[in-house]
């Protein structure tokens, strides 16, 4: 263990203390093979590091045992000593050439239950834009047209055509402005909600520097948040109303209890039957939980793998 990986682990340990009043055993006993931190593990449904390689498949080392299929060309990268998966658009006319990744299936991935009837979700990892975002929309005439999102990461619904999606982290445009967001769906065919970063995406995400981004949704309260680096960051919901439908009976409120479709990465469509809002990007230690991490346990996981380097 390197003297920053234990000064992190002491630091961190000190944090959960304070907060529980004791240190989980796994915390004390942490190794150093892990980008995980320990007390997020449990709950660690799906993990992609990037450094697994099976073909054309990366392994999950989530709970879920849930792999994903890298698609087009989608491909392990070496970015510093470890490797990312570089995303991207290829063509830039009508075809289903985007380089992504992920896994579909029509009838659900029963791994992936723990998405189903739940309460509440994170999503979080590694981002770097590596290129132009957004990409030239291929499913428009307009030849210079725009995709109006950026796909990064998330859990697709239980009826989900490869597009729609329980939990994503993604940038779009709210109100003429690109904004990176959280986008979540409770009720599979439903409305969805969006938290949206305040700031200008490239401000939260500048060209060719990593970042930790994390998305949190809380089914119930209808509360969400984003986290840049450890750190909450000022945000906006750009829906009005009750679009999860969370007044009444029963309670507690929680997803459909269909199991999720798929998980999709850099872009729509994991099935590769089409192609939308492609993002030209470099990714790593993609995580998907099955609660609502807290705010110190976000800023611990980035720490931890600050540190992991």
């Amino acid at each position: 263990m390197t003297a920053m990986r234990r000064t992190v682990v002491a630091l961190c340990c000190a944090a959960l203390a304070a907060l529980s009043g004791s240190v989980p055993a796994a915390a004390s006993a942490a190794g150093t093979g892990s980008g995980v931190f320990p007390s997020l593990a449990r709950d660690l449904m799906a993990y992609y590091d990037f450094e697994h390689p099976a073909g054309a498949v990366e392994r999950d080392h989530g709970r879920s045992g849930t792999d994903i299929s890298l698609l087009n060309g989608a491909g392990r990268v070496r970015d510093g000593f470890r490797h990312s998966l570089q995303t991207g658009q290829v063509g830039t006319v009508a075809g289903n050439d985007d380089r992504k990744a992920g896994v579909y299936s029509p009838t659900g991935v029963p791994s992936l239950g723990a998405f189903a009837g739940a309460r509440e979700a994170t999503v979080m990892g590694w981002f770097k834009t590596t290129g132009v975002n957004p990409s030239l929309n291929t499913n428009t005439a307009n030849p210079t047209g725009l995709s109006n999102a950026v796909g990064l990461a998330g859990v697709l619904t239980g009826d989900s055509d490869g597009h729609a999606v329980r939990a994503l982290l993604e940038v779009i445009n709210v109100d003429g402005e690109l904004k990176v967001v959280a986008l979540g769906r409770r009720v599979d065919g439903g409305a969805s909600q969006t938290f949206a970063a305040s700031a200008d995406w490239q401000t939260v995400l500048p060209p060719g520097e990593w970042v930790f981004l994390a998305a949190t949704f809380d089914f119930d309260t209808g509360a969400m948040a984003l986290y840049r680096n450890g750190r909450a960051l000022d945000g906006f919901y750009t829906v009005t109303g009750d679009p999860w439908l969370l007044a009444g009976e029963p309670e507690p409120d929680v997803t459909s209890t269909t199991d999720p479709r798929g998980i999709k990465i850099g872009g729509s469509f994991p099935q590769n039957t089409g192609e939308q809002n492609p993002c030209n990007c470099r990714m790593d230690e993609l995580m998907f939980l099955d609660r609502a991490v807290s705010p110190t346990e976000v800023w611990l996981q980035y720490r931890w793998t600050r540190a992991r380097g």
